[in-house]
């Protein structure tokens, strides 16, 4: 059977009872950060068994305010994978610090952590880990490495929200952990990003700087750090935590979707992804390679002819214009895995809108490729 209507990479599902909340907000008048926000936060930890939560205006923001409030800044080092997304490694020039790339473990697009301890100097202040389309990375051994060089952590689980090691929660193991919210990511709320972390004290420099600094001292306002204005507003907040409500089951569904790819799939010159036997995947991507000799954009084109929307996964970081020119890296030679999946990698369609009769119907025009 084929495929009438085009089916797009990622659509966020947003229902009535979303639009609703989000039109109560509106018509409050109450629009910036306030109670949807502390509700928000509320749902995150009460979900991720985690202590303090932090809700801020994107992504990004919170991987910039993780490495503001650890200090890390001009004459550090931090080091990241070699495949995931600009944003990892841009926050790190954003504060004046130098990116060390790693390589890629390729069953499961995360970093290497086997290729970590060579890399680390005495410049060396933090590893910031990625949880890369959904899969958790081998985060206990990460923290193990950080211990015993005193590294900071701060895990990018950007695209892991409800992926776990050992039945412990991504972006609960280290000093800090990032969330996504954007339209892309198993919940939503436009653009948006949350923050945990066990520590009291970096939980208030944090809230401190994602609002102008600002510290409230027996209802005053005091100006206490240079802050930024990172706020997440209340009908954002609103958006994301009515679609908290059902995230168990948003998650459970994509593994049943995913399954259907994993069984219906069936073609010799792609390599489907895998999931070690500690870890569930939330499946925020469904990442699959195709063979060296294959082409990745004829792959892609031929996809989307069929109506299937179809990109690359994410990038080879140090490959990419910017980095390339300034740490005048051979990507191929130095992060061969990162590159083959960046060249030979294509997300194909997994969301919650999508039924399992689509999934098999993309899964046999894969196979004809």
């Amino acid at each position: 059977m084929e495929i009438n209507k085009f089916i797009p990479l990622a659509s966020p599902d947003i229902n009535q009872q979303d639009i609703d909340c989000v039109a109560a907000v509106l018509r409050s008048g109450m629009l910036v950060q306030g109670v949807n926000v502390l509700a928000l936060e509320k749902s995150f930890n009460e979900f991720n068994k985690s202590k303090n939560a932090i809700a801020v205006s994107n992504g990004t923001a919170t991987l910039h305010l993780a490495l503001l409030a650890l200090g890390i800044g001009k004459g550090d080092e931090v080091i990241v994978p070699a495949f995931s997304y600009v944003a990892t490694a841009n926050v790190v020039e954003m504060v004046g610090a130098t990116c060390v790339f790693v390589d890629i473990d390729i069953d499961t697009f995360n970093i290497d952590v086997t290729k970590i301890e060579a890399l680390i100097t005495s410049k060396t202040k933090a590893i910031i880990p990625v949880h890369e389309f959904g899969l958790a990375c081998d985060i206990e051994v990460i923290m193990q490495i950080a211990t015993k060089h005193n590294l900071y952590v701060i895990e990018d689980a950007a695209c892991a929200l409800g992926a776990m090691q050992n039945g412990k929660h991504a972006g609960t193991f280290g000093n800090l952990g990032s969330f996504s919210l954007h339209p892309r990511k198993s919940i939503t709320s436009g653009e948006g990003g949350v923050l945990l972390t066990a520590d009291d004290s970096l939980a208030k420099k944090l809230r401190q700087l994602r609002n102008h600094g600002i510290e409230m001292q027996e209802g005053q306002m005091h100006f206490v750090d240079a802050g930024l204005n990172y706020r997440m507003t209340d009908f954002q907040a609103a958006l994301a935590n009515s679609q908290m409500q059902r995230l168990a089951q948003i998650i459970a569904y994509k593994q049943e979707l995913a399954e259907v790819y994993l069984s219906e799939i069936k073609n010799e010159n792609i390599v489907l992804p895998s999931v070690p036997s500690d870890r569930n995947h939330t499946w925020q991507t469904f990442h699959i390679l195709i063979n060296e000799e294959k082409n990745q954009a004829s792959a892609i084109a031929a996809l989307k002819e069929n109506n299937i929307g179809a990109n690359h996964g994410a990038q080879c970081i140090p490959a990419t214009t910017y980095y390339k020119a300034k740490y005048q890296l051979d990507s191929e030679q130095q992060f061969p895995i990162a590159y083959r999946a960046f060249t030979k990698g294509i997300a194909i369609p997994i969301y919650e809108k999508l039924t399992k009769d689509i999934i098999k119907q993309i899964s046999n025009t894969v196979n004809k490729l």
